[in-house]
């Protein structure tokens, strides 16, 4: 009489642990891009606001104001105070206005100070054409 055995050998197991291996090694680090992407929404909804600040300004004025890189937010004369733009993964230091009369180019840039900061040498531009660039 034949005995009947139930349940998986050594090697289909080991088959599979390396199957799931491989996977976890592709897919790992495209989670990690997304991850990524989406710590920049909070970026890109932050200069979202300092565009509309400067369109504002702009109607109410009919220029934009000069801004200079490095400037201090509050010193942008557009409304937008360093505390409007904390966020959880960027701070107010992350973010940089470059203005003149008629163009602007906010920048937002990753390895802030900030819990879980995007790595440093990945941002957001945004200008006023609504060109939106992302290095990330």
């Amino acid at each position: 009489m034949r005995r009947s055995r139930k349940g998986f050998t050594l090697v289909e197991l080991m088959v599979v642990v390396v199957i799931v291996g491989i996977l976890a090694a592709v897919a790992i680090p495209l989670f990690q891009g997304n991850i990524t992407a989406s710590k920049f929404s909070e970026a890109i909804a932050g200069a979202g606001s300092v565009r509309t600040a400067l369109r504002v300004y702009k109607a109410e004025r009919g220029t934009y104001p000069t801004v200079a890189t490095g400037t201090a937010i509050g010193s942008w004369g557009i409304g937008i105070a360093a505390a409007d733009l904390d966020g959880r993964y960027f701070g107010s230091a992350d973010y940089d206005l470059v203005s003149t009369a008629t163009a602007y180019t906010i920048t937002v840039s990753g390895g802030g100070a900030k819990t879980d900061a995007p790595p440093s040498g990945t941002n957001v531009k945004l200008t006023e054409t609504g060109a939106l660039t992302k290095t990330y």
